[in-house]
């Protein structure tokens, strides 16, 4: 997944950017209500961590205003408050969670899970493409009855495309989805992950579920269109 955090705890938003980043996940990070209203508004992410108490504009202004600009991306409100009054009020101005600091860093992935939870694609917390399997908490990938050793950024890979399957994705979409806002990606880079996990999701010989497009992009199934090679 691509996250945006907002927190002006640095050292806190760090820990929290390099543990979503060591399990696969995209994460950008924003210190002040201002700034990540902006990002909020102009990245495609698919999900917001976003603390209360901020610089500028507090978190429930920041998610009241995104809900008021029909901006649906799931948010994770953080707080150090904990009274009931204030849990409703996050809930009121568009939050679809709520977890009080401090936290242990497993709820808050769980947290994430549970509101970015696609249906019905991600029903049972996982992802399934012909005998492809990706468990989305224990991020386990199986081809049939084989585990599939993956990198986190390959497995971000594997995710992304599972979720996109059919559909035409392109090199945008990708650097896009897959790498922070500040990161410049090589030239030949998507093309040496998608190498990676053809090679590894065909290791025992199973038919290739990546078919390039040319000119295009990739198309992820196990049915190979009539303009994918």
């Amino acid at each position: 997944m691509k996250i945006l955090v907002v927190e002006d705890d640095v050292h806190l938003a760090d820990v929290v950017r390099r543990g979503l980043a060591e399990s696969g996940h995209v994460v950008d990070v924003e210190t002040d209500g201002d700034a990540g209203e902006l990002a909020a508004r102009g990245g495609a992410y698919d999900a917001i961590v976003l603390d209360v108490m901020l610089p500028f504009k507090d978190g429930f202004s920041v998610a009241r205003a995104l809900r008021a600009a029909e901006i649906h991306t799931p948010i994770l409100m953080l707080t150090a408050r904990d009274t009931v009054d204030d849990t409703v009020s996050g809930l009121d101005c568009g939050a679809d969670d709520y977890l009080r600091k401090p936290f242990v860093f497993r709820e808050l992935e769980a947290r994430l899970r549970s509101i970015t939870r696609r249906e019905p694609i991600a029903a049972n917390n996982e992802l399934r493409i012909d005998d492809l399997t990706m468990d989305l908490g224990s991020r386990r990938v199986k081809r049939g009855n084989r585990d599939v050793p993956l990198t986190a950024r390959e497995t971000a890979f594997l995710e992304y495309l599972m979720r996109n399957a059919g559909l035409l994705v392109t090199r945008p979409m990708l650097e896009n989805a897959l790498w922070e806002r500040d990161r410049e990606t090589t030239s030949n880079l998507i093309e040496v992950y998608m190498r990676r996990l053809r090679a590894k999701l065909g290791a025992a010989g199973e038919p290739s579920l990546i078919h390039t497009v040319r000119g295009a992009g990739y198309r992820f199934g196990p049915v190979v269109r009539r303009d994918a090679v």
